[in-house]
Parts: C-alpha cells; structure tokens; sequence
C-alpha cells in the first residue's frame, strides 16, 4: 500500500508539518516572529480543534485513552500563547493517528462474503414445469430441482433422484455424502452430481446458510472491543501528568510551566512508538505469510491463553489422500494403483483426483480407457487393455460382479476400515484385484505444532469438528490434544468459543471452512488457514495463514510477543524520560518550546527502539 497524503487520516499531520515549517521558515530566515507566530497559531487552532473534539467526545462516551494529555496541551497552548509547542503536539498527536490508521486498515467484511455465496435462485416446481424464483420466494412443501453443480438452495428432503453433495463448507466432513430418496439435505451444500427433486422444508431465512450469515454477524456486532495498550498505559499516566501540572504551578505561580509539564508529557511512546511497533510486528508477520488485519489482533495473540482448532482442513489436510493400497490374488500394489487411476483420471469425484495423483507419482503417464461410464457417487467402469475394470464402493462392485466381496474378504476389511476410512475396490471382470484405503491425513506438523503451544504457556487445548467423533478422536491423539468436541454444527461451535472465553482470555480460533466463520468471529483472536480455506474464514479471521503450514500459528504467537515485548519496552523508557522532563518542567526551567525539541528527542529515540520489531 502506498501512503497517499491526502487521505483523510494523513492530512492533519501534512498540515502541521507544513504549517511548523513555514513558520521556521519565517522566523528563521526572515526573522519575522510575529509572522511566524500567526502561522503556528493558524497551525495550532485549525490542525488542534478536530484532536480536541474527537478526544472530548470519547471522554464523554467513558473512554479516557492516551489523547487526554495530548487534548490539554492543545488547549493550554492557546490559553497561554504559546503556538509553536502546541503546533508540535498537533503534529505528534495527528502523526500517531496516520501511523495506526495505515498500519491496520481492515480487509472486507465477512458479512458480505457470506451474502455473496448465499444460494439466490431457486427451480420450483408448478404447472408441470420448474420456474426459476428468487429463493426468498420458495416456502414450505415446495417441490424444487437442483441439478448438478448447484446449491441446495433450502433446508429440505431429497423425494427423487441421487446424487453426492459437497457439505464440507458446512459440517466440515471433507468427503463428498452420497443422498438418496428420503435424505436431508443443507441450503449452501453442493450438488457434484445428478439431478435432484427436493421439498423445501424450512424458509431461506430459517435455513442451515442462513444460521451461519446471522451467527457472523451477531459475533460481530456483540464482540467486546479490545483496549489498546497505548490506552491501557495512558489511565494510570494521566493522573500523573495533572498531578505534575498542578506542582508546576505551586511551584512557579506561572500558566506557562503548566504548558511545558503538559508539552514534555504529551505521551508519544504510546501516540507514536506503540503504533509504529505494532505496525512493524504485523509487516513482520506478513513477511512469514501471516496477514494480521488490526492491532488488537497482534497484540491478543500474544498472551493467548486457550486455542481451538478445527479439524477439517486445519489439523487435516481435509481431503482424502491415499493410505495404503491391499493388493489380493497375487497381484502387486501398483497394479492395482495404475489400473484405479487409468480409470478414475476421467471423474471429477474428490476420492478420484487423489488416487490419480498418486497414481501419477509411480507412473508418468496413464493409460486411456474405453467405453467409460460412472454412476455418480458410487464407482466407475471401462475398459483397458480389452479387460473390463471397474472401481468404486463395495456396494457397486459387489452388484457389477455379482460377488459379495465383503463377505468373502470381511477379516481383511476389518482391520484396515476400523478409523472410519474410506474403501474402495479393484476388480477386472469378476476378479477382485485389491482395495486401495482412503482417509483425511493429519499435517505432519501439526503434533510439533501443539506441543510448542504448550510449550508458549497456551494452557487449553481443543479441537471442534462436525465430523464423527470417532474418526476427531483418532486426528486429536494423532496431533496430541486431549479435548474432542464432535458431530458439532456452527452454532454449537460458536457456544464452545463462548464458554471457552468465560474461563480462559484471550481465545483463539483456528478453521478454514464456512461453518467455521461464526467461531472465528466469536474467538478473541480468529486464526485462517488461507490457502485452502473459503474466502469468508479468511475474511471473518482476525489473521490469515497464507501458506498450508500449521507451524505458523505458534510463529504468530511468538512474533506477537516479540511486538508485545519492544512497545512495552518503547513505552517504559518513554515514560521514564518525559517523566524526568516534567519534573525539570514543573521547576519552571524549561520554556514550552525547548520542551517540545527535548520531547522530539524521546520521540526519535522510542520510534528507533520501535522499530525493532520489524526485524
């Protein structure tokens, strides 16, 4: 991004900057004070009354943050005369605000993204034809048609037809269910395949999509904002500035001493050097692939007490690989794989993209077949070679073959179909040639990745799914956490996150699905993996992971802490010097304007210890 002046945040500051200039400039050069003096109080009133505005109507809401001394100081310098120490203040208080406001420019609202993919239109069924509709318009009992690649457009019951539909945006299952007649089906789920007739059972409003869409916003508009440190700093150092200010003034019996207290104490460790840090620790882990959207956000992944991952796509791969392939009869392993994938390279089935990809890693080049058919959601069959293959579910080529392979091979099923896997045979004519076993792997950094969570002091660890609970408690020893929430839907994710948030602060929330969006919008801090993940988890996260690299939520914590680490550290040492100043102010020895070049002098050395973060 570039800085562009005249943006509405960055004017304020050009406009000091450029008013003390001339100013110098006429003072100096020309050696016209009286000019000079006009062009600093122009600078001072026209530059200082927004700042004292803005900062009046926040007390007046209850909110007493680091601008308060920065308010008065403004004030003062007119009171008093004294344009030039106020025209600086201008400019340090309006620069800090330029800083945050480039630094933490949020991304595009979760909400919409929502309501972008939210199913529109409808096919009803009426007159002995479908009509497309808006789907605002179908209601309960409604007969409507999905065909194949469309969204289910309301809650309802499959009456006719079979198809797979892609529920993974919503339950967070990666595999593709199979619905027949009688079936439920989900409003925002796909159809892969086959046409469908469906009543309608609940209204678009009342829908499974529609839950989700609310749940986020709701979470939005409910979440508490989060203190900024600057602001937290500056409740206990206001006191002290006024008790200093009034000392001053015992002290001198002069107006003006009271200015150089409230000049040197104007608080830019947290105007500036606290933004600026927190904007570095975000440029730094933009550099490691970790896009922070605030700076809240990096500031609470730093002391994150309880984190909570999804499953699907975020401690799995969340699709299926292949595991192992059975080889039976006396055939080999690859044969097995090479003739499944010369006939899976013609679907577009999730399960058949994986094993023709790792049928491509041992062969460079697959064969091609013929008379190729597939029944959606159950196999395929063709011929190589002459022979006649067939691969798909047990079911299918058991009534290809007329076989009962299950029975027949039931020991060896049960040992390799006990975690809740996927199989699927191999025959050629009415020999079965083997099974090739399927299921949704654990990233291999993800066990590495808990313990170095524990290891940071993150003292609640817990994985929510809408996937079976057999098959999450398997993933979760794997990955070594203990706590399992199963077969959850989005809004008992989101009432996880809550109860989570009433015992530990901050919270964390990792997911990459749309059913995961309302849990990372309730989460203190909500955590997407972006680069499988649905835009609308990326957009409803506080952080975006761009790369499929777990690692990288325990590095976003660490370079939190680093940030967290140097903008205390700015703070402590910019506080301790201006309070060394106010006390030499308060004596009556430093006029406001030296006090404004002595302040300048703290402000370059915190922004220089700032600006370690970025490295």
């Amino acid at each position: 991004m570039v800085l562009r002046i005249f943006d509405k945040e960055h004017i304020r500051p050009f406009f000091a900057l450029i008013g003390l200039f001339v100013g110098i400039c006429s003072f100096v050069l020309f050696d016209d004070r009286l000019v000079a003096h006009e062009i600093w109080m122009g600078t001072l009133i026209i530059g200082g009354l927004p700042i004292v505005w803005q900062t009046a109507r926040g007390m007046a809401r209850g909110i007493f943050a680091s601008d308060i001394v920065a308010m008065m100081a403004i004030i003062t310098a007119v009171l008093v005369d004294q344009p030039f120490a106020g025209a600086v203040v201008v400019l340090m208080q309006s620069g800090g605000e330029a800083i945050e406001a480039y630094g933490f420019k949020r991304a595009s609202s979760s909400l919409r993204g929502l309501l972008e993919r939210a199913p529109k239109r409808a096919r009803r069924k009426g007159d002995g034809r479908f009509d497309e509709v808006d789907v605002s318009e179908v209601r309960v009992g409604d007969i409507l048609l999905v065909r194949p690649g469309d969204f289910i457009p309301v809650d309802g019951t499959i009456m006719g037809g079979e198809a797979e539909i892609d529920e993974s945006a919503l339950t967070g299952e990666p595999i593709p269910r199979g619905k027949k007649a009688g079936d439920r089906v989900l409003s925002g789920s796909i159809d892969l395949n086959g046409a469908l007739e469906m009543r309608a059972d609940r209204l678009s409003s009342e829908s499974q999509y529609a839950k989700i869409v609310a749940l986020v916003k709701k979470a939005q508009e409910e979440k508490a904002p989060i203190q900024r440190l600057a602001d937290r700093y500056a409740v206990l150092f206001t006191p002290l500035t006024l008790l200093m200010c009034a000392l001053g003034y015992w002290i001198t019996r002069d107006t003006t001493a009271v200015l150089a207290v409230l000049v040197v104490a104007t608080p830019c460790p947290l105007i500036l050097a606290t933004p600026l840090a927190v904007m570095c620790g975000i440029n730094r882990a933009a550099d490691a692939g970790i896009i922070v959207k605030g700076g809240s956000a990096i500031e609470q992944v730093a002391s994150i007490q309880a984190a909570l991952f999804d499953k699907t796509g975020t401690i799995t791969f969340g699709e299926p690989l292949v595991d192992a392939v059975v080889p039976l009869n006396g055939e080999s392993a690859d044969r097995v794989l090479y003739h499944a994938a010369v006939l899976e390279q013609y679907s577009a089935h999730c399960i058949a993209k994986s094993i023709v990809k790792r049928g491509l890693e041992s062969h460079e080049v697959l064969g091609t077949p013929s008379d190729f058919h597939e029944t959606p959601g159950r196999g395929v069959s063709g011929k190589i070679d002459g022979e006649v293959y067939l691969v798909g579910s047990s079911s299918f080529v058991s009534e290809q073959t007329g076989i009962d392979w299950m029975e027949r091979f039931g020991a060896e099923v049960d040992r390799i179909y006990s975690q809740d896997k996927v199989l699927i045979l191999v025959a050629k004519g009415r020999d079965l040639l083997g099974f090739i076993v399927l299921s949704d792997r654990i990233r291999p950094a993800a066990p590495a990745m808990i313990q170095q969570l524990r290891m940071l002091g993150v003292k609640e660890i817990a994985m929510l799914t809408g996937d079976s609970r057999k098959n999450a408690e398997v993933i979760a020893h794997l990955a070594g956490i203990g706590q399992v929430e199963a077969e959850l839907l989005p809004e008992e994710k989101v009432g996880f996150v809550e109860k989570m948030g009433q015992r530990y602060f901050p919270v964390m929330m990792v997911g990459d699905g749309i059913n995961d969006a309302p849990a990372l919008a309730t989460a203190t801090v909500g955590m997407a993996m972006g680069a499988s993940g649905t835009a609308v988890s990326a957009e409803a996260a506080d952080i975006v992971i761009l790369f499929d690299d777990l690692s990288k939520v325990a590095e976003a914590i660490s370079i939190g802490r680093r940030m967290l680490y140097i903008a205390k550290q700015s703070i402590g040492i910019g506080i301790g010097l201006s309070f060394v100043l106010m006390c030499v102010a308060a004596s009556g020895m430093v006029p406001p304007a030296i006090g404004a070049m002595l302040q300048e002098v703290i402000d370059v050395a915190v922004i220089l210890n700032a600006l370690r973060a970025r490295e």
